[in-house]
C-alpha cells in the first residue's frame, strides 16, 4: 500500500474515536471567562485547555502548557517544520439551537452539531488525528510537528504571547480555522465603537425608552428588541409585520406593564461573512426608525438605520466601500446596540481589504459620522498575504488535491486567524468548499465524512513537509 492509501484506511478505522474526541472538548463551555490564578481566560477556557493536553497524552505526545493560556504536543523532538496552531475557546452559543450546544449530537444527515465543532475545537481534533496517525503507523520524521492550541483566539489572542515569548514560528505555520484549499488572505480589521449622548425624553408621547441587541462584536445577532412607550403592540404589528418580513426578520410585540415590547429575531452568524446572517440589529433600526415614535432616542435609531441599513454591509452608506482583487471587497456590520435614556451606542466589525488605510477608510468613516454628531473610536489592523507559489502553499494544496480531487487555490478570507501575524503563514482546513458550517451561529456542524478527509489531508501534509525518513 502507498503511504497515501495506509493514511486513508487508519483514519477511516478511526471514525468513532473522532467523533467521541471532539464531543469530550464541545461538552466545555470555553466562552471566555473572568481571569483566575492560572486560568487568564476564565476557568472553562482552562478546562479545556487541560482536556486537550490529556488527550493528546493519551496518543503518546509530549505536552506543554504555557501560562494556562496555550498547550502544545509535539510529533517528536526535531528542530520544528510545521507548527498546526489551532484554539479551543468558542463564541457564545447565542439562540436558535435545535440540539444541546455543549453537547455534540451526531444528526441523521451525517453532521455532528454543537458549539465548536468546526470554530475550532474539530479542527484542533482533526489536525491532532493527522499527527496520531503517523505516529501509529510508525513513521520517523525528519523534521519536528508541533500542534499548538489557543484559549483566547475569539476574544482578540491575547494568549499567543504566553507561547511566542518563549517559542518561535517555525518555518512553515497553518491554522485548522478556516477553510479549503489554502487561505492565503486575509482581510485587515476595523472594529468601531460609535456613541452619541443626548438627554432623556422628557414629554410622554409615542418614544423609544430602550433598545439593545447582540453579544459580541465579532457575531451577527440574531436577536434584538426594545421597549416602547405611547403605542400599542397591536399598533406596531399593524405598522411594521410587512416591512419585517421583507426584511426577512421575525416580529413580535406584547403590552406590558413597563410598555410596548418589541423583538426581532434573525439569524446569528460570523461578522467577517454577514451575508450570511440576518442582522436583527440593523432590523431593528429600520423598523423603530419607521415606526411613529419621537424624541432623541429615536432620532439616534434613524440615523444609526441611515448608516447601517439593513442588508448592506458594503460600508456605501459611510463614505467607506472598496475592494482589491486579492482581498476582495470590504465589509462592516453592526453588531452591539444599545439605545436608553442618555444616548446609544453601537459597536461594529469591519474587515476591510489590503487596499485600505486611515485616509480611505477610518478617516472617512470618522468624518461621516462626527457629521451626525456620533463619535467613533477604533483602530485599524493591517490585512494579512502570503504568496501563492511558495514550496508550502504548493505542497498543502497537493495534499488537498490527492483526497479530494478538487482542484487547489487560494482564497482570501475577512475572518482574522491565529497566523494572521505570523509571516507565511496560511489558513488550511478543515471544512471542504460549499459546505455551511454554520459557523458562529445555531447548530454550528461538520460533515463527519468531511472531517474524515481533513484528517488525511493534514496527516499528509505533515508526512510530505516534515519529511517521512527514508528507511519507513
Amino acid at each position: 500500500m502507498t503511504l497515501e492509501e495506509r493514511i486513508s484506511e487508519w483514519m477511516d478505522a478511526h471514525e468513532a474515536e473522532l467523533v467521541r474526541d471532539i464531543s469530550r472538548l464541545v461538552a466545555i463551555p470555553s466562552v471566555k471567562g473572568e481571569a483566575a490564578p492560572g486560568a487568564p481566560f476564565g476557568v472553562e477556557c482552562r478546562r479545556a485547555l487541560d482536556e486537550m493536553t490529556a488527550l493528546c497524552g493519551e496518543y503518546g505526545f509530549a505536552t506543554a502548557i504555557y501560562g494556562g493560556a496555550a498547550g502544545s504536543a509535539d510529533y517528536n523532538e526535531k528542530p520544528a517544520a510545521l507548527d498546526i496552531l489551532g484554539h479551543l475557546d468558542v463564541v457564545g452559543a447565542g439562540e436558535g439551537w435545535d440540539t444541546e450546544p455543549y453537547a455534540a449530537t451526531l444528526g441523521a444527515d451525517g453532521c455532528l452539531y454543537g458549539r465548536g465543532v468546526d470554530d475550532d475545537k474539530g479542527s484542533v481534533i482533526m489536525a491532532l488525528y493527522g499527527m496520531r496517525c503517523l505516529k501509529e503507523l510508525g513513521l520517523e520524521l525528519a523534521g519536528g510537528c508541533r500542534l499548538i492550541y489557543g484559549t483566547d483566539e475569539e476574544s482578540g489572542s491575547a494568549d499567543l504571547p504566553y507561547y511566542y515569548a518563549s517559542n518561535a514560528p517555525a518555518p512553515n505555520t497553518f491554522t485548522p480555522d478556516t477553510g479549503f484549499p489554502v487561505f492565503n488572505t486575509e482581510k485587515g480589521r476595523y472594529c468601531v465603537k460609535i456613541t452619541r449622548g443626548h438627554a432623556a425624553d422628557a414629554d410622554a408621547g409615542a418614544r423609544i425608552i430602550s433598545a439593545s441587541g447582540g453579544f459580541r462584536a465579532n457575531v451577527v445577532p440574531g436577536d434584538a428588541g426594545a421597549l416602547l412607550a405611547g403605542i400599542t403592540a397591536g399598533e406596531v404589528l399593524a405598522l411594521a409585520s410587512g416591512r419585517a418580513a421583507a426584511l426577512g426578520v421575525e416580529l413580535s410585540a406584547a403590552d406590558t406593564p413597563e410598555g410596548c415590547r418589541v423583538a426581532v429575531h434573525g439569524r446569528q452568524a460570523h461578522a467577517a461573512e454577514p451575508w450570511t446572517g440576518c442582522n436583527a440589529v440593523t432590523a431593528l433600526l429600520e423598523l423603530l426608525a419607521a415606526l411613529p415614535l419621537g424624541g432623541a432616542a429615536h432620532e439616534d435609531a434613524a440615523a444609526l438605520s441611515r448608516f447601517f441599513p439593513h442588508g448592506g454591509w458594503l460600508g456605501e452608506a459611510l463614505g467607506i466601500a472598496q475592494e482589491d482583487e486579492v482581498s476582495g471587497p470590504l465589509t462592516i456590520s453592526a453588531n452591539v446596540l444599545s439605545i436608553d435614556g442618555s444616548g446609544c451606542t453601537l459597536e461594529c466589525d469591519a474587515r476591510v481589504p489590503l487596499c485600505a488605510n486611515e485616509e480611505n477608510c477610518r478617516g472617512r468613516l470618522v468624518a461621516a459620522l462626527a457629521e451626525a454628531g456620533f463619535m467613533a473610536d477604533g483602530e485599524m489592523s493591517p490585512g494579512h498575504h502570503t504568496p501563492g507559489d511558495g514550496e508550502f502553499v504548493r505542497t498543502l494544496l497537493a495534499c488537498y488535491e490527492h483526497y479530494t480531487g478538487l482542484p487547489g487555490e487560494c482564497v482570501a478570507t475577512g475572518g482574522g486567524t491565529y497566523v494572521h501575524d505570523i509571516p507565511g503563514g496560511v489558513g488550511f482546513g478543515a471544512y471542504l468548499p460549499g459546505f455551511d458550517t454554520r459557523l458562529h451561529g445555531a447548530n454550528e456542524r461538520i460533515r463527519v465524512s468531511d472531517a474524515l478527509t481533513a484528517g488525511k489531508i493534514f496527516a499528509l501534509a505533515i508526512a510530505r513537509i516534515c519529511k517521512i525518513k527514508e528507511d519507513n
